[in-house]
């Protein structure tokens, strides 16, 4: 199993993003699939994740993901909960993000006192969930590291006008997130706008793995580039 982590020298957080390889799906899953709702076989996804639950210290909290803004604490957890944010300051509850385009955001208490992680597409960064899951945290801003993982890169990522719009409509500076192209679609870089709302918020280190998911075939799924595809996992927990 190949593994992407954050390049950091936080003490006692642990964080990684799976990649495609290592698992036993087979197909447009092949073959690490850990996604349960993406039509591969249910049990090659459960032996996946089995494969994933022995590199953990507990069981992965998943979320029902909806493209919102929604946090939860994950006292109040429950199997399918609607969430695209979740937070914990107990040691060795497992935080589970799951993407195959979107961003996978983590952030850590730099006094390890509390982690959390967020899916992040486009919708998701339009309702600003990164400054809505700092705002949610009872630490300060200027506490937190941000690691955000892979995810698609603006040169594989076209939009269309309502999508600047979008997000303009929030932040005029988020314009230099998108470029135009000969086509009439536009370059979105879907990193910078997370990146620049976390720092809104106040959270000053911030870092990127500033590796795409759909021009790496290899390594990543990616929905844009497959449409049929599996998922990769981004997982935190405190030690």
């Amino acid at each position: 199993m190949r593994l992407i982590r954050p390049d950091w020298s936080l003490q006692g957080v642990q964080a990684f993003s799976t990649t495609r390889s290592g698992g036993v799906s087979t197909g447009p899953w092949t073959s690490l699939n850990l996604g349960a709702a993406c039509g591969d076989d249910p049990a090659a996804v459960g032996q996946n994740r089995r494969r994933l639950q022995a590199l953990l210290p507990g069981l992965p909290h998943w979320l029902r993901q909806v493209h919102g803004k929604r946090v939860i604490h994950l006292d109040d957890w429950h199997a399918g909960i609607e969430a695209d944010a979740a937070w914990t300051d107990r040691p060795g509850q497992v935080l589970a993000i799951l993407t195959a385009d979107c961003l996978p955001i983590v952030l850590a208490d730099r006094q390890a006192r509390l982690v959390a992680a967020a899916h992040a597409g486009w919708r998701g960064l339009a309702a600003d969930i990164p400054g809505h899951l700092v705002r949610s945290l009872p630490v300060s801003a200027g506490r937190l590291t941000a690691w955000i993982g892979p995810g698609i890169g603006p040169e594989r990522y076209l939009v269309g006008e309502e999508v600047r719009t979008a997000f303009t409509a929030l932040d005029a500076a988020l314009a230099q997130a998108f470029t135009d192209t000969e086509t009439g679609r536009i370059r979105a870089d879907l990193t910078f706008i997370a990146r620049t709302l976390l720092r809104r918020a106040g959270v000053e280190q911030v870092l990127d793995c500033g590796l795409c998911t759909a021009s790496d075939p290899q390594r990543f799924f990616s929905y844009r580039r497959d449409g049929r595809c599996g998922r990769m996992a981004t997982l935190t927990w405190m030690e």
